[in-house]
């Protein structure tokens, strides 16, 4: 492998993570396919790409439940549908062994998600979660699983508006199957369950270009371990630069710097989540959290090992008791194929963060509010890259999404060249800032008003 594929690895394995400003005009025209051109979108009530809102709302008619069919969509004679019992140790396999093999993996077939019954846990059993919106399609004659949906229940924050939505994830459809067009069927299959229950819009996101996004960041990665990456050709030497020029480049120290710094406890809750959901309100697109639903997100369970945890989280709090910042991230590896000396790559990904740095001012854009606030945050996520590091992680990675664009460059996040759409279904809204610039550079003036993270 040439320098130059091993330079463009780490870009094109992070642009499949999907971790993916909402002026859609900046698509080529190649992009944007003509809605004509969707056969499955344009029958869909999704916003097309130069359409024009005058009023934010949802795009189809009230309808109820009982308007809704009853029978699941048919499928071809060969397929039936399954509800996953994600508690079940030999259903879950079966969306490991799809995922794994399907999912996301290098164009060189070098590394694969490595999926864990811990990872479902959190991601699929969120509070309200429900058995029957996660979708499967088996081969009738041998029971194998050849595709999966996923829905769970959120609470969406549009410009203000509270929304009850779900959000999709996790639509794999087996390779050898593509053909068939099993995903419009998984689409409108999962959309009709969650009819059913009175709910009637979604928040999705895809790094392919579709009817039309609501909003586009882009991906960033900050190397924590790069002679690693550089040992199982996931990055390469750049010109000019010898392996110790890039392991100086990217060291961190083994310990953290911010006083007061510590875990999340259980006890926190009621204070960190106040802070959470002020820090929350200056987006305009977030996921409303309820207080359950903060606590299963952010508490980890503290009894796995290493090695199975899956979402860490932080606090840093005052003498006096007050807890004044938060952060999280979260671990989601890659298996290495073919690799004589590491089986595994660890990879870390920003989730959410509150501080108060800029409270105390009335315009989050003074620029004395924006100093403060970058100055407070650029000290906090250097300390979450050391934790991630000394979580055997490899890579940390984030979008330009919330305020991390006034972070990114001086962490050393570099640039991907994957960028992440987010789309709202049945729901017409004006584009929302990404944190981009129109050349795809971050933009530390405007920032970005996207306040979700999706998994």
């Amino acid at each position: 492998m040439s320098e130059e594929d091993k330079a463009k690895k780490l870009e094109n394995l992070l642009k499949l993570l999907q971790l993916n400003n909402g002026d859609t005009s900046k698509f080529t025209q190649e992009q944007k396919k003509a809605m004509k051109d969707h056969k499955f979108w344009r029958t869909q009530p999704v916003k097309d790409f130069d359409e024009k809102v005058e009023e934010e709302g949802p795009i189809d008619k009230p309808k109820t439940p009982e308007d809704i069919p009853d029978k699941p969509l048919p499928l071809l004679s060969s397929f039936e549908w399954c509800s996953i019992d994600v508690d079940n140790k030999k259903q879950l396999e079966d969306v490991f062994v799809l995922l794994n093999e399907n999912y996301v993996e290098d164009r060189d077939a070098g590394f694969r998600f490595n999926y864990t019954k811990e990872f479902f846990n959190w991601a699929l059993k969120s509070p309200g979660w429900k058995k029957d919106w996660h979708i499967g399609v088996r081969v009738k004659e041998t029971q194998k699983l050849v595709a999966f949906i996923s829905a769970i229940p959120v609470t969406l924050g549009v410009r203000g508006k509270e929304i009850p939505s779900v959000e999709i994830n996790f639509l794999c459809v087996h390779k050898q199957l593509r053909s068939k067009r099993l995903t419009p069927v998984l689409i409108k299959e999962i959309t009709r369950r969650v009819n059913k229950c009175d709910i009637w819009h979604a928040l999705y996101t895809a790094g392919v270009v579709l009817p039309a996004p609501v909003s586009t960041c882009r991906y960033t990665h900050r190397p924590l371990n790069w002679k690693k990456l550089y040992e199982v050709d996931f990055t390469g030497l750049p010109d000019g630069h010898t392996e110790e020029d890039m392991i100086a480049e990217n060291a961190l120290p083994g310990k953290t710097k911010t006083a007061g710094l510590r875990k999340l406890k259980e006890e926190d809750i009621d204070q960190v989540f106040e802070l959470f959901k002020r820090y929350q309100s200056r987006f305009e697109l977030v996921q409303i959290f309820s207080k359950e639903e903060f606590r299963h997100n952010f508490i980890g369970e503290e009894s796995l090992p290493l090695d199975k945890q899956v979402v860490f989280s932080y606090v840093v709090e005052q003498p006096d008791g007050k807890i004044t910042d938060f952060f999280s991230f979260y671990s989601l590896p890659f298996t290495i194929l073919n690799n004589k000396k590491y089986k595994d790559l660890g990879i870390g990904y920003l989730y959410y963060y509150a501080t108060d740095a800029d409270f105390q001012f009335k315009d989050r854009f003074d620029p004395k509010a924006t100093k403060a606030l970058g100055k407070r945050l650029r000290e906090l996520i250097y300390d979450a890259c050391i934790l991630a590091k000394n979580a055997n992680m490899d890579v940390f990675n984030a979008l330009t999404s919330q305020d991390n664009t006034l972070f990114l460059d001086d962490l050393k996040f570099g640039p991907g060249d994957g960028f992440l759409n987010f789309y709202l279904f049945n729901y017409r809204a004006n584009p929302i800032t990404g944190g981009l610039n129109p050349d795809n550079s971050n933009d530390v003036e405007r920032r970005s008003n996207i306040g979700v993270v999706m998994l």
